[in-house]
């Protein structure tokens, strides 16, 4: 066999296919392994380029490979699709992933730490617990509204629902009731409690992280966003402005453009729809300051609402953040606000 040179590995749960070719081009390896036979099969070879795709495991497999001395590249999954020939098969995406790899205007995927993915486990398992409890509030709303008791929106009125709930000394509800509600209570609590056991350790890793305060700094991004940011964005030089990275979070119109004519329509939402929606969620912070607290620094805000729908201004001060975060990253200073 002749000294492999590139491979392109696609990762599975059991079964691997390895597609190796040399330095001619000419396929030198083409072979199934199990799971138990992927590391003892790379530490037999030589180092040299091994292409993954970034989807499940991706990042845990390109830090053993790099271990063994091998350069482990790992590209969207989108970017390679092009490259298979025609059926979809593992034999037939390990030989595109092999060829993918060696293009010169490939865009790759850093590969992240177990620090970062530890992170974003713990931001995952957040949002996680934050859709059970709003699911728990519309349930527990929704059985009480069937027996006329209907309470405001927010905390305070799910705390009077609650204690409602657990209080035996009234005749509102019947006793079955309120032991169908009973579980729900005491999960809706317990998932209270396991949030603010996130909430302190996210906080207490971004007061760690000197990146992350800095990210602070802007308006608009708090702990929880700076600290996702942050583990998500490894390698801010990979991005060569700040609007690639609003384009990579998909906060850019997309495009439908044809013969010299530019039709724009709505944001792209490619990238990470959880870092997008903790930037909106975060210019929509920004905007309410701007209208109830009218300043210098907020003019191009309160200008933008002026002329624009809120929604459309949230999105558009949303993809201004996200460019102020590159440029933060990149020159490693706190945000100086420019005041027209």
């Amino acid at each position: 066999m002749n000294e492999v040179i590139t491979i392109g590995l696609d990762i599975a749960k059991h079964v691997f296919q390895v597609h190796g070719v040399d330095a001619s081009g000419t396929v030198a390896v083409r072979r199934k392994l199990r799971r138990k036979e992927v590391l003892s099969f790379f530490e037999q070879l030589s180092p040299c380029l091994v292409g993954l795709e970034a989807c499940a495991t991706g990042h845990y497999w390109a830090r053993e490979l790099t271990a063994l001395g091998h350069e482990a590249r790992l590209m969207p999954p989108t970017y390679v699709k092009p490259y298979v020939k025609r059926q979809k098969n593992d034999a037939a995406d390990a030989e595109a992933i092999c060829e993918a790899v060696t293009r010169p205007t490939m865009r790759f995927v850093p590969v992240k730490s177990q620090e970062q993915q530890g992170l974003l486990m713990v931001h995952r398992t957040r949002e996680l617990l934050i859709r059970q409890r709003t699911m728990l509030i519309n349930a527990l709303r929704a059985h009480l509204a069937e027996f006329g008791i209907v309470m405001r929106q927010g905390k305070a009125g799910v705390d009077i629902l609650i204690a409602l709930v657990e209080d035996d000394e009234h005749d509102l509800l019947p006793a079955m009731v309120c032991e169908a509600l009973v579980p729900l209570v005491a999960q809706l609590e317990d998932g209270r409690k396991r949030i603010a056991l996130l909430d302190r350790r996210i906080h207490a890793w971004h007061r760690s992280n000197a990146q992350s305060q800095l990210l602070e700094t802007i308006p608009g991004i708090g702990p929880i966003t700076a600290s996702a940011l942050v583990a998500t964005i490894s390698d801010p030089s990979l991005f060569t402005s700040g609007r690639q990275l609003a384009a990579w979070l998909g906060l850019v119109p997309r495009q439908n453009s044809s013969g010299g004519k530019e039709r724009l329509g709505r944001i792209t939402k490619k990238g990470d729809p959880y870092l997008r929606r903790l930037l909106v969620v975060g210019a929509h912070a920004v905007l309410r300051y701007a209208r109830s607290k009218p300043s210098r620094s907020t003019r191009w805000a309160r200008d933008l609402l002026a002329r624009r729908p809120y929604k459309l201004a949230a999105v558009a001060l949303a993809n201004k953040m996200a460019r102020i975060v590159w440029a933060v990253m990149t020159r490693n200073e706190s945000y100086k606000p420019h005041v027209a």
